[in-house]
């Protein structure tokens, strides 16, 4: 069968993601402009010409400021995702903050849309070793799908004994919701991460396209995940420094020309759709794992 991959953005602006946090000012956000409307149209429209559908993973923040764009997404037939309310890493929210994050976000997005948000993703992939908490959580917020666990090792997130494929995770209690994870490229022994907006500008397409076609060989989905601000090139420019700023900066005029490369070679949907083209029988049958192990 033709596998449909996953496709998914997280809605939030040039100035609050992690690596600005040491220059920017959590309380001086609303200081800045927000481009990530102009952008998220960007991509809308060149989902629209691919026939492409995506999961839009919206922080609250962003939702309640621009609410013309969640119900444009909506409006154009995508999937509308919680990225929590202002982009905090779970550790530094602890259990009872991200009830309250969960909840208060999701309140937001039902009243734009009609519907309680059914899939999420942690702020920078922050469900890991530290926050095994996060899955049961998730089950009382209602989510089924989640997309916040990296099967990499990295210097601030990563699980690198996760699963790269979807898989079933239990909580304390036994429920389950299903999980999966960015884009890998399963080479060598090691799982090299190519499936973000920041692979997408550095990796030559190649290696993408060789995680798409394994994962389509296995039979299962891949998840492709980008952000609205990584297709605005004329963002304001912070002195970031380093591997920051290089991280951050790198190929923002190649990001639309390579993603669009993709989406004419690879077929793509929403989040959900993706993990439901293969039917109930199949998703019953993914490995399980409970959070209290995998995330020790």
């Amino acid at each position: 069968m033709t596998i449909q991959h996953g496709l998914s953005v997280d809605v939030e602006d040039w100035f609050q993601v992690l690596n600005m946090a040491h220059v920017i000012d959590r309380a001086g956000w609303d200081e800045f402009e927000l481009r990530c409307g102009d952008s998220t149209r960007r991509l809308l429209e060149l989902f629209d010409r691919r026939g492409a559908k995506a999961t839009f993973y919206f922080l609250g923040w962003i939702a309640e400021r621009l609410p013309d764009l969640v119900r444009d997404v909506t409006a154009a037939g995508h999937e509308i995702g919680t990225h929590g309310y202002d982009h905090r890493v779970l550790p530094d929210l602890g259990q009872e903050g991200f009830r309250e994050d969960l909840e208060r976000t999701a309140r937001i997005l039902e009243e734009l849309t009609g519907q309680r948000p059914r899939t999420f993703r942690a702020c920078t992939w922050s469900i890991g070793e530290k926050t095994p908490w996060a899955v049961d959580e998730l089950l009382r917020a209602g989510i089924t799908l989640d997309s916040s666990i990296q099967p990499v090792r990295h210097p601030d997130y990563g699980v690198p004994g996760a699963p790269t494929t979807p898989y079933r995770i239990a909580g304390s209690e036994g429920a389950e919701l299903l999980e999966f994870p960015p884009l890998t490229w399963d080479v060598l022994g090691r799982h090299l991460p190519v499936g973000g907006g920041g692979y997408l500008r550095l990796f030559p397409l190649a290696m993408l396209r060789a995680g798409l076609r394994q994962k389509t060989r296995l039979g299962v989905p891949g998840c492709l995940y980008l952000h609205p601000w990584e297709v605005d090139p004329d963002q304001p420019r912070q002195a970031l420094g380093g591997l920051r700023g290089f991280r951050h900066y790198v190929n923002l005029r190649k990001t639309l020309s390579k993603l669009d490369t993709l989406l004419a070679q690879f077929q793509f949907t929403t989040m959900s759709a993706a993990i439901d083209q293969r039917g109930a029988s199949w998703r019953e049958k993914l490995p399980a794992y409970r959070a209290a192990e995998l995330l020790a």
